[in-house]
């Protein structure tokens, strides 16, 4: 209770602030709706209006203000309409055996989640093994960091549509290989950052102490430096976890793909349903939190096995 009590306070005001901002995003569209019922709105006329401040046109048409909490098309959705979307693609859809449909976000999440899972095995192999290049090479050292953090300037969204072209000129047609590159390619640098840390954690004492034991490279890797990365390593993880999860969405947008939670955010884009939007992207949200659950699960039992406080 501790530690739920906490998240739930914040989650309260988050609610809140996201039912007060429902009212000004979509007073102009709630004016127009009910001006095309037939009721007289001040000003009249959507022109009229374009300059009117949302503060104004609240003030002088509050009666019309809640027509805003419940439209088809809202500029901004209130969290009970994106909740019952998110139940009708999901939820609704298990019960009637239509998990699987193309219409559920079930089935795109597992798309999505499936290329995730490639990108963050691939990336985090990256990350684990230029981290043991970096603390044991110097040349690695003064070569592969600096590569590294310059590799993080460069935007995802001008990086994406390369890769998506020079895969498909070598002949890949699965569309889920450019997304696994696109994931693991923000996933590898918090996981190569955090595992350097963390093999470079042990004392000047500690790794004295094995050198009079006349231990070996190897067995100070295995029994020193390994064991003191793994609550870095865990760390990093539900770092990268995340990033590979926003890589393959962000993967999934210029592809022209029709499945998975980037597609269905480009589709309802496209389409202008702003529900299925924030639909999908609470599903990412939970997804994530899913994913990132089961790792600090994964952390609490093998520090736990190793004797250590998570």
């Amino acid at each position: 209770m501790g530690r739920i009590l906490p998240i739930l306070t914040v989650l309260a005001g988050l609610v809140a602030i996201w039912y007060l901002a429902v009212a000004p995003m979509n007073v102009r569209v709630a004016l127009d709706t009910v001006e095309r019922a037939g009721v007289v709105v001040t000003p009249e006329g959507s022109v009229e209006r374009r300059d009117v401040s949302v503060w104004r046109l609240m003030a002088q048409n509050r009666e019309h203000v809640a027509a805003g909490y419940t439209l088809d098309r809202p500029r901004l959705p209130t969290p009970a309409q994106v909740g019952a979307e998110l139940w009708k693609t999901t939820g609704e859809m298990a019960a009637k055996g239509r998990a699987w449909s193309k219409r559920s976000l079930i089935y795109h999440s597992w798309i999505t989640l499936r290329s995730t899972l490639w990108g963050f095995v691939l990336g985090t192999s990256i990350g684990i093994i230029g981290a043991i290049a970096i603390v044991y090479s110097r040349v690695a050292d003064l070569s592969i960091m600096p590569w590294a953090i310059i590799s993080q300037t460069i935007p995802i969204v001008a990086l994406a549509p390369m890769i998506i072209v020079v895969s498909s000129q070598l002949g890949v047609e699965n569309r889920g290989v450019p997304k696994a590159i696109i994931s693991a390619y923000l996933c590898f640098f918090p996981v190569l950052v955090g595992m350097v840390k963390g093999l470079r954690s042990p004392e000047a004492s500690q790794l004295d102490l094995l050198k009079t034991y006349d231990a070996t490279g190897f067995q100070t890797f295995l029994k020193l430096r390994l064991p003191g990365s793994v609550p870095y390593l865990f760390t990093s993880l539900k770092v990268g976890i995340a990033a590979a999860l926003v890589g393959t969405i962000v993967g999934e947008l210029p592809t022209g793909a029709i499945s998975g939670l980037g597609a269905r955010i480009l589709i309802g884009d496209q389409f202008g349903t702003p529900l299925a939007i924030w639909a999908a992207l609470f599903a990412a949200a939970i997804l994530a939190g899913i994913l990132v659950t089961i790792l600090d699960l994964t952390q609490r039992l093998t520090l736990g096995r190793m004797g250590m406080r998570a």
